[in-house]
């Protein structure tokens, strides 16, 4: 039985790093389509105020932690959760298990030209895993059909969507059932990472659950939007004082 713990309305599974990885390999050897979400403080705020998006993360096969501010809120709230996971970490050390199976990925996102740097950095850096395909995400609504098409085609076991919270969740959720993929996962900025584009926060930052003031410090015009990290703490220890529901 799934193990999970409520984050304010959100069912973040009860996982570390190896037992995600764990999940994710299972994943691999059921049928369907198997959602895997990533969301941080700032995306569980937005499914506050996004009623479909909680239901889209109420319907997923897995939720991980990704950001210290997650970890907090549920050792605010009494129910600790063992660790982050963030969504890059995860996908990374997926590739870890093509050193026992053979894994396709297909790479959907990101500017174009940032997803074909990325299988090819993924493929130098990762011998064995196998990218089956690659689309940019700016594409229309009318190319999606073929799009899709693609993907089936390629025969890729595990889809990686970085098209940005919340678009990319609900696009998987809304083509759920038009995929061939064992696994699709949200990733975010991941596909940049890979490419080169972007760089991670030194491991001090990571380790200290600093990443939001690197990040900051990068891109000071995300200001307003990081000004969810506080709300989400905020909230969480007045719902853990029963101020809020």
């Amino acid at each position: 039985m799934r193990d999970v713990i409520d984050i304010m309305g959100v069912p973040i599974d009860n996982v570390t790093m190896g037992q995600a990885l764990e999940k994710l390999e299972n994943f691999l050897s059921e049928d369907g389509v198997h959602m895997v979400f990533t969301p941080n403080s700032e995306i569980m705020m937005a499914a506050r105020r996004d009623p479909e998006l909680a239901q889209i993360f109420k319907q997923a096969h897995m939720l991980v932690a990704d950001g210290a501010g997650v970890v907090l809120a549920s050792k605010i709230l009494g129910t600790p959760l063992p660790e982050k996971v963030s969504g890059y970490d995860l996908v990374k050390n997926s590739f870890s298990i093509a050193a026992r199976r053979t894994i396709r990925y297909f790479l959907l996102g990101a500017k174009p030209g940032t997803a074909e740097t990325a299988a090819k950095n993924i493929m130098r850096d990762y011998p064995g895993v196998e990218i089956a395909g690659c689309h940019h995400g700016y594409f229309k609504p009318e190319n999606e059909s073929a799009i899709i098409d693609a993907i089936n085609r390629s025969h890729a076991d595990i889809l990686l969507v970085a098209l940005g919270a919340p678009k990319q969740e609900k696009w998987i959720y809304k083509h759920r059932n038009e995929l061939n993929v064992k696994v699709c996962i949200g990733v975010g900025g991941s596909l940049d990472v890979f490419a080169g584009n972007v760089s991670l926060a030194p491991d001090f930052f990571r380790n200290n659950g600093l990443e939001w003031l690197y990040r900051l410090y990068k891109e000071p015009w995300r200001f307003k939007r990081m000004l969810d990290l506080p709300k989400f703490i905020l909230l969480a220890i007045a719902k853990r004082l029963r101020l809020v529901k």
